[in-house]
C-alpha cells in the first residue's frame, strides 16, 4: 500500500471511530508503528487530524458549527445511558450545576420527579426541560447566548457561579487525556466550566467514548479536579488506566441493544 492510499485509510477510520490508534493502525495496515507515526505527522501538518496520546483524532472543523438538535442525534444511544448512569450521582436533596451540552440535557430531563432539588445551569436547552417542574428550584445563569450551543457565556455568567456552592456539578468536554486532562474547543465555554467545577464540592464528567484521548484547543481543568467521569462501554479500555491512574474514577454505562438499533 502506498502512502496517499494509508493517509487516505487512517483519515476514513479516524472520522469513522473518532480516533486512531498507533499500533491498531500499524497491524491493520500491516506496516511499522513507525511508519504509521510518520503518516500521522503528515495528516496533521496538513490540518486534517489531531496528533493525541498514542494516536490521533480527526479535526472536525464543521461539527464546531453544529447545532444542538443536530448533536443530539450523534451517539444518541451512548448518551442516553450515560445520563441514566449519572442518575445515581444526583443527590435526594441539595443543589447541582448542570452544563451545557447534548449528554446533559437527557440528564435534566431525565430527572427523577421524586426528589426537590435546586439545579443551576447555564444551558437554555437545560432550562427549558425544567421549566414547569413543580418540584425544582430553578436559577437560569445569564450572560451572552452562544448559538451553537445555545449556553450563557462571559462576565456575568462568572459572576453569579461564583455567588453559589452546590453538591455536584455535571459537566460535558470535548476531550480527556491523562496530559492535558479535561479541554473543549471554545475559551469562553472552557472558563464557564472551570468555574463550575470551582462552585461544586463534586463534579461528574459526562462524555462519551470518543472524547477519550482527544486533545482541544482550551483547557478546563487537570483530571485531579474532577471525582467521577461516566462514559459507555465502546470506550478504550487503555485510556480509561490511564485516567483512573490519575486519580479519577471512570463509570462505563451499558448501551442497551434495542437503544442501538433505535
Amino acid at each position: 500500500m502506498y502512502a496517499p492510499e494509508r493517509h487516505q485509510a487512517i483519515l476514513e477510520l479516524a472520522q469513522s471511530r473518532g480516533r486512531v490508534d498507533v499500533r491498531d493502525l500499524a497491524e491493520q495496515l500491516q506496516v511499522t508503528p513507525e511508519t504509521i507515526r510518520r503518516d500521522l505527522t503528515s495528516l496533521e501538518r496538513r490540518g486534517l487530524v489531531r496528533r493525541a496520546h498514542g494516536g490521533a483524532v480527526p479535526i472536525e472543523r464543521a461539527s464546531l458549527r453544529h447545532t444542538v438538535p443536530e448533536r443530539e442525534t450523534v451517539q444518541a444511544a451512548e448518551k442516553t445511558a450515560i445520563a441514566y448512569a449519572a442518575l445515581a450521582e444526583v443527590p435526594d436533596s441539595g443543589s447541582i450545576l448542570i452544563d451545557a451540552g447534548t449528554t446533559t440535557i437527557r440528564l435534566a430531563e431525565s430527572l427523577p420527579r421524586d426528589r426537590r432539588l435546586t439545579v443551576v445551569t447555564h444551558s437554555l436547552p437545560v432550562a427549558m426541560a425544567l421549566a414547569d417542574r413543580a418540584e425544582i428550584e430553578l436559577h437560569f445563569l445569564g450572560g451572552m447566548l452562544r448559538g451553537d450551543s445555545l449556553s450563557a457565556v462571559g462576565t456575568w455568567t462568572h459572576q453569579m457561579i461564583g455567588m453559589v456552592a452546590v453538591d455536584v456539578a455535571f459537566l460535558s468536554v470535548n476531550g480527556i487525556t491523562p496530559e492535558r486532562g479535561l479541554t473543549t474547543s471554545n475559551l469562553a465555554e472552557s472558563a464557564v466550566k472551570s468555574a463550575m467545577i470551582r462552585a461544586a464540592r463534586r463534579t461528574v464528567v459526562l462524555a462519551d467514548h470518543r472524547k477519550f484521548g482527544r486533545e482541544e484547543f482550551s483547557r478546563i481543568a487537570p483530571l485531579a479536579a474532577v471525582d467521577t467521569i461516566i462514559t459507555d462501554e465502546r470506550v478504550n479500555p487503555e485510556l480509561v488506566a490511564e485516567v483512573e491512574a490519575a486519580g479519577t474514577d471512570v463509570i462505563r454505562a451499558t448501551v442497551l441493544a434495542e437503544s442501538r438499533t433505535a
